[in-house]
């Protein structure tokens, strides 16, 4: 029996001799489709050559894609786990014509390697074909010989592709597979359909027409070929299975998972394979630099992960759990995605710190769930609006909380829980930015196509000379440019580098007979332009003018230190951390150094030291910097770090700089083609200003090198000297000095609460010093005077003890607010509920609500002066 990674080899071997190139899966962040969450067909990484916007580089291609369906439009999450062919990740096997071969050969190819590399039973395959497209019929009858019975015409637009409303479409052609007559189902087209007999294995489109706005189509010059086979599906068919989840990957995941938890019994598969499923997704995503968050793609993450975890709660794990079933997934898929292999560490700590995270939560949800249902009886309706924020804040699925309100015979709100997810999406479309890049103007394509890419010099050099190819402005081509415009540049050549790789783009002038120009920038467009933004300062620019072109020398020389050190600071962090942590993004530029990296915790002022004393001690064995260009995977065999999420051409830049403290290798080897120092010394001096949080996860340090960092140094010894004087003490005394008044502030902090309780204790604020009884039960009922909320809880404790059996309504009123807590002790308990008398109150004096649990409650109100009117509105309710 054929593995899942044998047969996805045997794909790819078999288009290689069909002469295709076997194109490496692209990230599962889009790199060229700013509208897409993730990449979630084969055909996404090709879409700009099928479109025309690019040239491909091959006439011919084959791939095994990563692709995720989790979120947006293409959302199969709630169905994993309980469905045969569900996934949130999986492999779509494909193989492409760009304008080459049509559609003879296309089903030749797939009828070839499916009866013949593979075998599978002639009687066994069915195909269907648009019902317009004779040709496509006649061609299957005249290569594999199928009846007209096999030959199935569905009109409908599930056998017609479209990229669009507009733009290249054309029919398609599926093949499926009968599993046989003991599964329920019928054939294509048939009443009966949808059952599980007959399954589409492979989908071939035949991209023939272009469609225009009015409705009207015209044959493509270069007809394409884009097909797809999900990987899991033809491993089940060729490993004799009908279900996904019993092919041999997920069966090995799975006897993981049930090694951990020593978990058996029927009844756990559907968890079992959410777990199985959404680590792989999680881990791939995790890899391809994606980290859990509340928004965007991080957003949909941690649904995964969190749905994941959630049936790992179910199965009784007592402990994290999927970040031990995680070196599983990576000795089985690591050999065909090696970036698994290299982002192991940082999978298993983003997985282990998530679930900490989640249990945290889920634990606050249950409590959240208890407060809610708390008043409510059988036959009651629990409020939409709670079962969102369930969702939506401690990471609840609807199904987990409609099934934990059941067990006490209540029922979810679902309209109001709609309108929330409604609310919800509006929001996510109106602040969605898709994948952060801007699309690329179909404009700059053609440019590109026409002229190439452009010669950049400044590796070696901040100063050249060179011809206008191009003058821009708002998307169009422009024939000149005088004072006062503002225009994008393209020039044969150029020494300034162009913003990528978290470096920021160089500035500098542009000079030509009779006038010269500002750089404000210089971005990359269509891959490889380096596109200039001029401000005109004088004269008339034109397409064809000779230039000088000068980089800010000293700007780009700190960008370079500044570049250079992110290198040793992402080795040192690795070092001093752990092997988990990797670069999460960067912003380098002449002023400073922005880095943010993977990291549970903030970082100790011990590690920090550490790290700022490794990365200097590298600055000063002033090595030469070592660039060399080799093809990245071997360049990633030698040792040199990648990335995680980006995408390499066929050639990258590698820059090694200094020496291992220990004597052993290179201190650090990066893919990166960004412009750095001549030799570690150049950098001079590397400080760390500050170290924060900036998601869940992902940390930021802000550092500075060279004069920068010498003049911040300078600040704060002056900043010390001047304590010291004023202090009259040592600089070297100054922080105990510090410390030893803070502790004196605390100290009488202490005391004035503690006169402000004993004083509240003795009956201030003029109310009775004992308690009054209301409907039965004492009540200790009381305004305080210069008592804010914090100071109230502890009041109201002291109270509890001499009321054991009652209520304490305390109103404390400070800077023209009120704060209020209620407290029930004994069988009053019974009676009254401190959420509902704290919120009453709080209703009296203008707020909004109060919360809390039956016993204790709190809230505040923005007007004190009706301190008095809160009470009343306590005292009502008890005698009512």
């Amino acid at each position: 029996m054929a593995s899942l990674n044998e047969i996805r080899t045997h794909f790819l071997d078999f288009f290689q001799r069909k002469e295709h190139a076997v194109v490496p899966s692209a990230p599962l962040v889009p790199q060229n489709d700013p509208t897409l969450l993730f990449v979630n067909a084969g055909m996404v990484p090709f879409k700009n050559y099928f479109t025309g916007a690019e040239a491909s580089p091959w006439p011919r291609a084959a791939s095994s894609q990563k692709s995720v369906r989790a979120g947006g439009k293409h959302n199969d999450l709630d169905n994993v786990g309980y469905t045969a062919r569900h996934h949130t990740f999986f492999e779509m096997l494909g193989n492409f014509s760009f304008g080459d071969y049509f559609k003879e050969r296309a089903i030749s190819h797939a009828w070839e390697l499916l009866t013949k590399e593979w075998a599978l039973p002639v009687e066994k395959l069915m195909v269907t074909v648009y019902h317009t497209d004779d040709e496509a019929a006649a061609l299957w009858k005249k290569i594999a010989g199928l009846p007209d019975h096999k030959i199935v015409r569905i009109p409908t637009s599930d056998n017609f592709w479209s990229m669009g409303d507009t733009g290249p479409c054309g029919p398609c052609s599926e093949i499926f597979y009968d599993h046989g007559e003991h599964i329920p189902g019928g054939p294509p087209g048939s009443p009966d359909e949808d059952g599980d007999r007959f399954v589409e294995i492979w989908n071939l489109v035949f991209m023939q027409f272009e469609q225009f706005a009015d409705g009207t189509r015209a044959d493509l010059p270069k007809p394409s070929i884009d097909t797809g086979m999900g990987l899991e599906r033809i491993a089940a068919v060729l490993q004799g299975v009908h279900d996904n989840y019993d092919v041999d990957l997920f069966k090995d995941l799975i006897a993981s998972t049930k090694a951990q938890l020593r978990a058996e019994g029927s009844d756990t598969t559907p968890s079992h394979r959410v777990i199985a499923d959404h680590l792989r997704s999680s881990s791939f995503l995790i890899a391809d630099g994606v980290l859990p968050s509340n928004e965007g793609r991080g957003y949909v993450l941690r649904r995964i992960m969190r749905r994941a975890m959630r049936h790992a709660h179910l199965l009784g794990a007592d402990e994290p759990l999927m970040h031990r079933v995680a070196p599983t997934l990576v000795n089985l898929m690591g050999e065909a995605y090696p970036e698994l292999r290299r982002a192991e560490p940082a999978i298993v700590e983003t997985l282990r710190q998530e679930e900490e995270r989640f249990r945290r939560t889920l634990g606050r949800g249950m409590t959240l769930l208890e407060e809610a249902t708390a008043g409510l009886k059988d036959g009651d309706v629990l409020s939409g609006e709670t079962a969102f924020k369930l969702y939506d804040t401690y990471g609840f699925p609807l199904d987990l909380t409609q099934d934990a309100v059941r067990a006490k015979g209540l029922t979810v709100n679902l309209d109001e829980f709609e309108q929330a997810m409604a609310r919800q999406r509006e929001m996510a479309r109106e602040n969605w930015v898709g994948s952060g890049q801007v699309a690329a103007a179909a404009e700059w394509f053609s440019i590109r196509d026409r002229l190439g890419p452009s010669d950049f010099t400044g590796y070696d050099n901040t100063e050249a000379t060179g011809e206008l190819l191009v003058l821009v402005s708002e998307g169009q081509e422009i024939e000149r440019a005088g004072a006062g415009q503002r225009v994008q540049a393209l020039f044969d050549r150029t020494p300034f580098y162009a913003e990528s790789g978290g470096q920021a783009g160089d500035q500098g002038e542009v000079e030509w007979q009779g006038g010269r120009a500002r750089v404000t920038d210089v971005q990359k467009q269509a891959g490889d332009l380096h596109v200039h933004d001029l401000e005109i300062l004088e004269g008339e620019l034109v397409p064809g003018a000779r230039v000088r072109l000068a980089v800010d020398a000293e700007r780009r020389a700190s960008t370079r230190s500044n570049h250079s050190a992110t290198h040793l600071l992402h080795a040192a962090l690795r070092n001093v951390l752990g092997k988990h942590v990797t670069q999460k993004g960067q912003m380098v530029d002449g002023e400073r150094i922005r880095f943010d990296f993977s990291h549970g915790q903030p970082l100790t002022a011990e590690e920090i030291e550490r790290i700022e004393a490794e990365v200097n001690a590298v600055v000063r064995q002033n090595l030469p910097a070592q660039t060399k260009n080799m093809r990245p995977q071997e360049a990633i065999d030698a040792g040199a770090m990648a990335l995680f999420g980006e995408k390499y051409g066929d050639s990258v830049r590698v820059l090694t700089l200094g020496r291992a403290l220990d004597g052993e290798g290179d201190y650090s080897v990066e893919l990166c083609g960004g412009t750095h120092v001549a030799r570690t010394g150049d950098i001079a001096l590397f400080k760390i200003v500050s170290e924060q949080g900036v998601a869940a996860g992902v940390r930021r340090i802000e550092a500075l090198t060279g004069e920068a960092a010498r003049r911040y140094l300078l600040e704060q010894a002056s900043v010390a000297k001047s304590l010291a004087e004023q202090f009259k003490v040592p600089v070297s005394e100054v922080s105990a000095r510090i410390e030893a008044l803070q502790a004196q502030a605390r100290k009488l902090e202490k005391e004035l609460a503690d006169a402000k309780r004993q004083l509240a204790m003795g009956g201030g604020g003029g109310a009775a010093a004992g308690p009054e009884e209301i409907g039965g039960v004492k009540v200790m009922a009381r305004v305080m005077e210069g008592v804010g909320g914090k100071d109230l809880r502890p009041i109201a404790e002291e109270f509890k003890k001499q009321l054991p059996d009652g209520v304490i309504a305390l109103v404390g009123v400070a800077d023209g607010k009120a704060a209020v807590t209620v407290a029930v002790t004994g069988s009053a308990t019974a009676k009254f509920n401190a959420a509902e008398l704290a919120k009453a109150a709080v209703l009296a004096m203008g707020g909004q609500g109060a919360g809390g649990r039956p016993d204790f409650a709190q809230g505040g109100a923005p007007d004190a002066s009706k301190a008095a009117e809160g009470l009343a509105a306590v005292k009502a309710l008890l005698g009512a």
